[in-house]
Order: structure tokens, then C-alpha cells, then sequence
């Protein structure tokens, strides 16, 4: 499997580099001296964490991030570019990060190839759930659980240890979450109500007649991306979990994805899709998304942390976007979280830790929660009048909601399951018989998981 390919990979990469590392190893010490900059100095104190030992050298770090901080629209990664910059000024003559940026739909394969190359980044951003143990299980990432502990940097998280379920494995804590998203439906108000529609959709014909009263008033319906794969499959994802799909069962073999329950789905996500606009096939997530902030669709279906993007794209279109859960869920919430990871080979492990506790302090996650409209993981008092109006909205769905639940491509049995269910998805959506594409995502399950 791709999975166990790719972990494979990071193993050798992982020896490699340590063999190297200790090649030319010899014993030095340090002393504190008075060139540690005074800045540096009161933030240690400040935080309780000790002061770095200096040696005339400042220790460099690399932080990889999935935007480009210099050419964004989007919020929050603005507000992450100026936690970079607050770090680097604080930490003068003592630490300093240098960003490695990308963009999204690039990001794992490049990051996968510095790891594989031995040149992990110090610390790298990434998805939690069932896949990070492919960061995991090789190695690739450090446990962070003391770092967590020594100093009541965990206590200043909401629910404490219970905030890193999804970055806790065997009792370890291999990263840290920045912040909260729930996967909701934007809408455009004034279109909604041109269209005469006066009450939310809350079960899948609503959502269907919904569709067709935008069309019949002239409007597109619906803007998604299939040209970015997860974006069609968290739509199917819903939809799977609203026929009562159960992953477990999948994963474990006593499920089949040509059940009753998982044609239906596929069914659905068809039945939709005429509501799709034209170039669907083709959007990126980004095209998609500026389609509903630029009012060319009525409907948005995306994470909250889509706000930071619409919002930093088009800050006047706020006061017309409305948001409500997705329909027919049974109060079930897909959720995730921006986290971060640091090498398990990185020279300066001290640094990385000082870098991590500036995205979680209070004026990070202010600025997550009133600016960039992502609920914070912290326990920070923020002026929820600052937020954006949508925060207001995707709060409401948190607070309605039974259970959450993740992307479906990263909760399936490995990462190449996930590509896979995405690539059938994408495939039905083109036309693809529905039985024929699960076909694709049922063969890979009995060559791959249930017969290993």
C-alpha cells in the first residue's frame, strides 16, 4: 500500500540522516552568556520556559507551511505570518524560523520528498487524525507529550490533554493544534432571499428543493471543486455518514462499499450534482470558493476555515454570508484542525518548542478567533463583537452538534485508501456508473486491507 510505501521510505530517510548525524559527532558544551538578547530573555521568563543557552550563533529553524505567507489573501495565514515575524523579533540573535511555503494541493508531496531526502523541515504543518501515524511510525515526528507537560503549556488548552485526541497516539502526542474548523454549507443571503427561500434546508430533499428554487431564480445553486478531489469527497463523506456508513466496519471487512448504504450515498452526491456549476470538473478549491465570495453561486460547501479566505478576499461580501449545517447528518459535524509537528531530528528542538507556544499563545489565537474566524484551542478570552459574523454561525453548529467526525479520505485504512475513495468519487461524478466506481474503492480494500 502507498502507506506503508511511503512510511518505508521515511525509515530510511530517518536512519540515513542519523547515521550522518552521528558520523562527526564530537562532545561540546555551552554556557549562557550575556548575548542572548534581553528579548529573549523576558520571553523565557515570561513563559516559564528556559532560557536557550547561547553560543554567539543563532539557532536556525525551518517551518513548512502549505500557503504563501507573502501573497495571501487568506487571514489566517496572515496571522500565522505574523506569528513568524513577532517570533523572529522577540527571539533576535538567539533563534530565527524561515518559512518553506508551498501550496495546498503540492503540499504533502514536497514535504514527503525533504523527509525522504533527510532534509525534514524543523517543523511542518499538518492534518491529524489516523494518517499522521505515517509521520508517526517511521519516526519523522518527535513526541511532544513532555514538551506538553513541563511547563502547564497543556493546561492553557480547552478540555486539556482531551484537545490532542487526534494527534495522540499510544499515549503519545506527536502534534499541536492552532485551532478548530467545522466543515459547514455558506450561503449567500440575499440570493436565498431573491430565490424565497426563508428556512434553512435541515434534511436532503430541503437541500434538493432548495437547489432548484436558486436555479429557478437565475442563480448557480452550488459551487464545489472536483479538480481538487477532497473537496467532492467531503460533500460524499456527509452524505455516506447521513446513510449510516460505518467506517469501522469498512476498514474492519465486515462491510462492503457495495452495500446498500454506500451506493445510495453515491447516488445522492449524483443527484446534486446537476445543481454543480459548469466548470466543476476542472475548479480547484480556490476557483470554487472565490466563485461564492464573487456571488457567481448561492452555496459554498467548506470548512470554516474558508472564512479567513472569503473574508481576506472580498471583506464586504461578510455581511451576506450566512452559514448552516449540512443537512440530513443527524447532527453530526465533520471537524479539523490546523497542527503542528516537529522533526524528530531537528538540532534545535528548544527552538521549535519556543516557535510552537507563539501560535497557541493569547495573541495567536486572539487573532484566530477575531480575525481569522476559527474557533480557538486555547482557553483565551477574545471580543467575540470583533469576530467575523460567520464564527457566530459555525459556533452555533459546534453547539448543536451530537459528534464530530473526519474527512473521510484521512479516516479510511491508509492514505492511498483515502486517494482512492477521492478518485472514485471524482470518477462517478464525470459519469461513471455508481456500482462500477465503488467497484474501484472495493478492489482496493480486498487487494490491499482486508486480506493483508
Amino acid at each position: 500500500m502507498k502507506k506503508k510505501l511511503l512510511s518505508v521510505i521515511l525509515s530510511v530517510a530517518m536512519v540515513a540522516s542519523l547515521l550522518v548525524g552521528c558520523g562527526g559527532k564530537t562532545e561540546t558544551t555551552t554556557e549562557s552568556t550575556a548575548t542572548e538578547s534581553t528579548a529573549a530573555t523576558e520571553k523565557s521568563e515570561s513563559t516559564g520556559e528556559a532560557a536557550p543557552a547561547a553560543s554567539g550563533e543563532v539557532q536556525e529553524i525551518t517551518w513548512m507551511f502549505w500557503d504563501d505567507l507573502d501573497a495571501t489573501e487568506d487571514l489566517i495565514s496572515k496571522g500565522y505570518k505574523e506569528t513568524v515575524d513577532r517570533f523572529n523579533k522577540d527571539y533576535e540573535g538567539v533563534y530565527h524560523v524561515t518559512p518553506i511555503t508551498t501550496n495546498l494541493e503540492e503540499y504533502y508531496s514536497k514535504l514527503n520528498a525533504l523527509v525522504a531526502a533527510g532534509e525534514t523541515p524543523d517543523c511542518f504543518i499538518v492534518s491529524p487524525g489516523p494518517n499522521l501515524d505515517v509521520y508517526v511510525d517511521p519516526g519523522v515526528a518527535a513526541d511532544l507529550t513532555d514538551y506538553l507537560k513541563a511547563d502547564g503549556w497543556m493546561d492553557t488548552f480547552n478540555g486539556g490533554e482531551g484537545a490532542f485526541s487526534q494527534q495522540t497516539y499510544d499515549g503519545k502526542i506527536y502534534a499541536v493544534p492552532l485551532n478548530i474548523a467545522a466543515a459547514c454549507v455558506f450561503y449567500n443571503t440575499e440570493m436565498f432571499a431573491t430565490a424565497g427561500i426563508t428556512e434553512m434546508p435541515t434534511d436532503w430533499d430541503g437541500m434538493l428543493d432548495a437547489c432548484q428554487k436558486l436555479q429557478d431564480a437565475g442563480y448557480t445553486p452550488l459551487t464545489i471543486s472536483a479538480g481538487t478531489a477532497w473537496c467532492l469527497s467531503m460533500l460524499a463523506g456527509y452524505l455516506c455518514d447521513s446513510e449510516g456508513v460505518d467506517l469501522d466496519a469498512l476498514n474492519g471487512g465486515t462491510a462492503s462499499w457495495l452495500d446498500a448504504n454506500v451506493v445510495s450515498a453515491a447516488n445522492k452526491m449524483v443527484e446534486i450534482s446537476k445543481y454543480f456549476q459548469p466548470t466543476a470538473a476542472g475548479d480547484t478549491n480556490d476557483v470554487a470558493t472565490a466563485n461564492f465570495y464573487n456571488e457567481e453561486a448561492a452555496m459554498l460547501i467548506q470548512g470554516s476555515w474558508a472564512i479567513a479566505q472569503i473574508n481576506g478576499s472580498n471583506p464586504a461580501f461578510e455581511e451576506k454570508c450566512g452559514v448552516f449545517a449540512f443537512p440530513g447528518t443527524d447532527g453530526r459535524v465533520i471537524a479539523k484542525s490546523d497542527s503542528l509537528a516537529m522533526s524528530a531530528t531537528t538540532k534545535s528542538p528548544e527552538a521549535v518548542i519556543a516557535f510552537m507556544k507563539y501560535f497557541t499563545d493569547d495573541t495567536a489565537q486572539k487573532y484566530t478567533a477575531e480575525v481569522g474566524g476559527k474557533i480557538p484551542v486555547t482557553k483565551v478570552e477574545y471580543d467575540a463583537s470583533k469576530a467575523p459574523a460567520q464564527l457566530a454561525y459555525v459556533m452555533d453548529v459546534f453547539g448543536n452538534a451530537k459528534s464530530t467526525f473526519g474527512f473521510y479520505n484521512e479516516s479510511l485504512a491508509s492514505t492511498e485508501a483515502g486517494s482512492t475513495f477521492d478518485d472514485a468519487m471524482v470518477s462517478i461524478y464525470l459519469g461513471t456508473p455508481v456500482e462500477e466506481g465503488l467497484q474501484t474503492v472495493e478492489d482496493f480494500y480486498e487487494n490491499n486491507v482486508w486480506n493483508k
